[in-house]
Parts: C-alpha cells; structure tokens; sequence
C-alpha cells in the first residue's frame, strides 16, 4: 500500500503556534531532522516567531518535555524529533517503548496533537538517509503532521 505525500503548499501554518523539540543524541541525524522539520514549518507560513525551540539530551527525554510544553496551553501541536539506532543491547527496545508510549500518552492526556519524527533503525546509514535533505526527511514529515492535526482539530473545535 503506497502512502500519500503532503505538500507544505497544502497547508496554512499561519495562526498556528508549534513547538519542537528534538533530542541531541546522535547529532548529524538530530540535526538534519530538526532542518527539516524547521524548513517544512517555514514553507507552511508559519514565522519563526511562532516556534518555540527546545533541545533536549536524547530521545528518552522527549516525552516528559513534550507533556509540559503541551500542558503550558501555549503550542497547537509538539513536533518530537530524534534518533534510537541498535546496538547491541536490549537497551534499544527499551527506549523505543519507553519515547512511543510515552508520548502517545502525554498527546491523549494533554489533546494536543505530538507528531512522532523519532528514528529506530538498525544503523546509522539508515538513520541518515531519513534525515537527508530532501522531501524524504522524517523531521519534515513530522512538522505536516503536526500542523495537519492541529488544524484538524481547530475544525472539529471552530466548524
């Protein structure tokens, strides 16, 4: 089954306030998933003085912030970015449960649309290839996401 692109065109940011908050571990690949995510934003209007920017030390981290900036009332949608890669320990599985469950609970306790731009791959050459600088960066992804929920949930609330 094929999945459907989103332009940026298609969807107005403005009047939108969006929070990000991406880990810092793993950081050319934390790094071009907060590029993307930033650019995307910026394409769908959204000025730069209508994102907040939070950096927190890793992926595990996420959840926690994401829950306290949704909670503040101030941000329409929480753009989660960063980056879990394999190794040889269970210690992959745990932080992949610990970071998806999370934040789907801090975005059904909260209402505030989370997108989930949180890489787990198996290596780094998979890592960066998903947050390349191109229409494929999973940070870009998670930024439409992000504003498409909000919005969504703007018409469920405004008609």
């Amino acid at each position: 089954m094929g999945k459907t692109e989103l332009n940026p065109k298609q969807l107005d940011a403005r009047g939108l306030r969006v929070a990000v908050v991406a880990a810092r571990y793993n950081p050319k690949v934390a790094d071009g998933l907060l590029k993307g995510a930033l650019l995307a934003l910026q394409e769908m209007g959204l000025p730069e003085t209508e994102i907040d920017l939070y950096r927190v030390p890793g992926a595990f981290e996420l959840p926690l912030l994401a829950q306290q900036l949704a909670k503040t009332g101030k941000a329409d949608a929480v753009v989660c970015l960063g980056v879990v890669i394999r190794g040889d320990t269970s210690h992959f599985d745990y932080v992949c449960e610990g970071v998806t469950q999370g934040l789907m609970r801090a975005t059904l306790e909260t209402q505030i649309p989370m997108a989930f731009g949180v890489l787990t791959t198996d290596n780094e050459a998979q890592a960066l290839a998903r947050a390349a600088d191109d229409d494929h960066n999973k940070g870009r992804e998670a930024a439409l996401t992000a504003v498409e929920m909000a919005l969504l949930k703007k018409r469920i609330h405004h008609g």
